[in-house]
């Protein structure tokens, strides 16, 4: 169930990504081709209407972002400041992993929570977004849907720390489909024991 999870949030991922770079590019071609002075072409092209793609980009981006956070927390390449964490002794260290995860997962659980809230309250209305005529709440559904499953992989580090004693690391030397890597996907944190 997991792997089909993983696979989901990385396809959905990289859909939004190329998606949003996608309409970016044609809009822009269209913009800069309907000066060519070809009759047909130029007539054609300006009867066209691209004034949507502005707000279904932001939309892609936010959903992204959203999903590209929990993704993050899952594979070790959220932001994170740890110079102090690791200057800790390991009993302290493994206490303020543990915490500082379960505070992670205790925040974004409250921001899916009162998105939901907001998404529910928004579905109650007729609005519709400017561009798209798209009902709001399908919009700013990505709140509740991407904090929860932060929230979720926020637990899932925990519990897999707590067992194993190690935290996702990303390399960041390896670029997927390039290069074999012989480098583990977690790391051993010095001195704590699972």
């Amino acid at each position: 169930m997991m792997k089909w999870l993983d696979r989901l949030e990385e396809c959905l991922i990289g859909f939004l990504m190329g998606g949003a770079t996608l309409v970016i590019f044609v809009v822009v071609i269209h913009r800069y081709a309907s000066g060519v002075n070809i009759p047909f072409l130029q007539d054609w092209l300006l009867s066209l209407n691209t004034s949507w793609a502005q707000e279904l980009c932001i939309y892609m981006f936010v959903w992204m972002a959203k999903f590209g956070a929990a993704y993050g927390v899952r594979t070790g390449i959220h932001v994170g400041v740890d110079v102090m964490i690791n200057r800790l002794e390991p009993h302290a260290r493994k206490f303020f992993i543990v915490f500082g995860l379960l505070a992670g997962a205790l925040f974004t659980g409250i921001v899916g929570t009162l998105g939901a809230r907001f998404v529910w309250a928004l579905a109650q209305t007729d609005q519709i977004s400017p561009d798209l005529e798209l009902p709001r709440w399908i919009a700013f559904l990505c709140i509740p849907l991407g904090s929860w499953l932060m929230c979720m992989r926020f637990l899932q580090v925990c519990v897999q720390f707590l067992r194993r004693g190690e935290l996702p690391k990303h390399d960041h030397s390896h670029v997927e489909g390039i290069e074999p890597s012989d480098t583990p996907q977690s790391v051993l944190v010095p001195g704590v024991k699972a």
